[in-house]
């Protein structure tokens, strides 16, 4: 399993030794040691992976990095964590989707109209297995715990990803943005159920411009 490490909160450090990780393109600052970089693509192979990533409104071109070496890893500055994933499924934006371990399964899955809404695309990564991933975000990561007493409601444009046994609703709450101070009329949230854990940013996402 590749080694993921915080040089700091903003730069990744990934050793490998004859292994392989997938990155997001153009992330590498820096390199030492034998290192090949290769185009990959998001969503698998064939003929499913390339109706996914054709209905995919987010464009997430991502790397093959492989050989033996150190590589740092880092993006517009953002802050990155990382994820060890024990056998587990990660539920992931693609935006925020910056190294995984090669021994991870990963594909796209739909996100309906929580995408749509949000302005985040119809898909968002998944990851499974047991190995490492590196999350972008803007500010420190935040994880918040689901538990079957309480349901958790979020910001979708705060949203990161999730893991567990946990359910996800898209749900309407028409004071839900007045409450607190907005103005622009999205009146919608998601709603976490079940156990597990569900990672946000503390800042709101930027729509793209029309």
């Amino acid at each position: 399993m590749t080694l993921f490490k915080l040089k700091n909160d903003r730069l990744l450090e990934t050793i490998l030794k004859q292994e392989k990780v997938m990155a997001l393109a153009g992330s590498m600052v820096a390199y030492e040691g034998s290192v090949k970089f290769e185009k990959a693509l998001l969503g698998g192979e064939g003929l499913l992976g390339v109706v996914k990533r054709k209905f995919t409104s987010e464009t997430v071109d991502l790397m093959v990095c492989k050989g033996t070496g150190t590589i740092y890893f880092a993006h517009k500055a953002k802050e990155v964590s990382v994820i060890s994933l024990e056998g587990e499924k990660l539920v992931v934006e693609s935006s925020n989707l910056l190294a995984s371990d090669d021994s991870l399964k990963t594909d796209v899955a739909f996100a309906g109209l929580r995408g749509a809404t949000s302005g985040q695309g119809l898909f968002t990564t998944t990851l499974e297995g047991i190995g490492s991933v590196a999350l972008l975000s803007e500010g420190n990561l935040i994880m918040l715990e689901v538990s079957s007493s309480y349901p958790l409601c979020v910001d979708p444009d705060a949203f990161v990803g999730y893991k567990g046994n946990v359910r996800q609703e898209f749900i309407f709450d028409v004071n839900w943005k007045t409450v607190v101070g907005e103005t622009s009329g999205e009146t919608y949230q998601l709603k976490f159920t079940g156990s597990g854990v569900v990672y946000i940013q503390p800042s709101e996402r930027q729509k793209p411009q029309s």
